[in-house]
């Protein structure tokens, strides 16, 4: 089992494609853990990429600290995981919760990354969120760790995902239930009940940044990603049509063709982080994939046809 100690903690690690590559390190949401990437660990390799995922402290096989850690730290757990495998300039992509840990990666160690993907995430907690993090906090507490599960499944897929794989969706939770502790995933939640905005802190990430939400994101809406967008100035924002909070779960081929595409822009000296917004065809599989926004890329509606 490759694990890392830091001297204090292990942290629990994979690593799948062929040395030389450049490496996309994939960091979890809240209740996830190395196994959710497993799709990626074959897809990104075949589109020129090596992967490194590993467990967050508090999460699946990594150390389960009594008390809780901070956004920071976790940044610096990661940065200790590169530089134990000798990994320089790598592209850090998080999700969700992993979304704010490798925004402060990017913020602490600006000389250490190749790119930035945040994903379905945020910088600072609008009163939504906020709402949701209670409620999922009194889940986990009052209730049990299956019932939080039960409740993020809405929020995290599409209706049709979920019509279609209603026997999977039962897996995927027996598995976060067994796999995950719940004290561990609880004081990762207590890190919300402390969070304080790091917007301020956006404007020193000048790394190439591909920004991604998808367009029914309830849980970490829009509004929070063109944030990111227009605070970051080498960035570019993709929204994905059709798609909840855990595209990157529900569509991992597609996401895995959004990832490689952005490295090899960055890579070829071909990527423009001009803040401007994109988003993907409907047809997954078309070519070009993405496509300027037309409009007003807040809304959820589109544009009323001229009469």
């Amino acid at each position: 089992m490759p694990v890392f100690n830091d001297g204090k903690q292990d942290i629990y690690y994979e690593l799948y494609g062929a040395a030389g590559t450049p490496v996309v390190s994939l960091v979890n949401g809240l209740s996830m853990r190395t196994s959710h990437w497993a799709p990626y660990f074959d897809l990104l390799p075949k589109l020129g990429c090596r992967v490194l995922t590993y467990d967050l402290l508090g999460q699946g096989q990594s150390s389960k600290p009594v008390l809780g850690v901070s956004f920071e730290e976790h940044a610096v757990h990661l940065a200790a995981l590169h530089e134990h495998l000798g990994i320089e300039k790598p592209y850090v992509m998080g999700i969700s919760f992993g979304g704010v840990v490798v925004l402060k990666y990017a913020s602490l160690f600006p000389e250490r990354i190749g790119g930035l993907l945040p994903v379905s995430t945020f910088s600072e907690l609008d009163e939504q969120l906020r709402c949701h993090a209670h409620n999922l906090y009194k889940a986990i507490t009052r209730v049990g760790f299956e019932f939080y599960l039960e409740l993020l499944m809405p929020l995290n897929f599409t209706n049709r995902f979920l019509a279609g794989n209603r026997a999977l969706t039962e897996v995927i939770k027996r598995v976060g239930v067994n796999s995950n502790e719940l004290y561990g995933i609880q004081n990762l939640m207590e890190s919300l009940a402390h969070f304080e905005s790091m917007t301020g802190e956006l404007g020193d990430i000048h790394c190439p940044t591909l920004i991604m939400n998808a367009e029914y994101d309830a849980l970490t809406p829009r509004h929070l990603h063109d944030l990111l967008r227009r605070k970051i100035e080498n960035s570019r924002l993709v929204l994905v049509p059709h798609m909840a909070h855990a595209f990157t779960l529900e569509v991992p081929d597609l996401t895995a063709r959004l990832i490689a595409m952005f490295v090899e822009q960055v890579e070829s000296g071909q990527w423009r982080g001009d803040q401007t917004v994109w988003q993907v065809d409907d047809d997954f599989q078309a070519e070009p994939l993405l496509h300027p926004c037309q409009g007003n890329h807040l809304r959820f509606l589109p544009p009323l046809a001229a009469s």
